[in-house]
């Protein structure tokens, strides 16, 4: 018998789903920028994604982080704005 998780987000998706929909929201290079991994960067494809997710648990753990909070939760992380690690890069006296 099938236990349920409800308190599972990703319960029943699979990371083909995950790619997807990431793929659809953010498109590749945006992708790219919110996950930095090549395989969203460098001549991207659903194919080699997913070979490589399912490789690699680090990359697979951020993906899904990302799509929890921007597809599950709703968050909205702004594509256009990239902000510097230095809060005072722009400051002009």
């Amino acid at each position: 018998m099938a236990s349920q998780q409800p308190n599972n987000p990703l319960h029943g998706i699979t990371l083909e789903q995950i790619v997807v929909s990431l793929e659809q929201k953010f498109g590749w290079e945006s992708l790219g920028e919110h996950v930095k991994i090549n395989c969203f960067r460098n001549d991207p494809s659903l194919k080699s994604s997913l070979k490589f997710l399912r490789r690699t648990p680090w990359a697979r753990a951020q993906v899904e982080q990302l799509y929890i909070e921007t597809i599950v939760h709703g968050e909205t992380l702004s594509s256009d704005v990239v902000q510097d690690p230095d809060p005072w890069a722009n400051f002009k006296p």
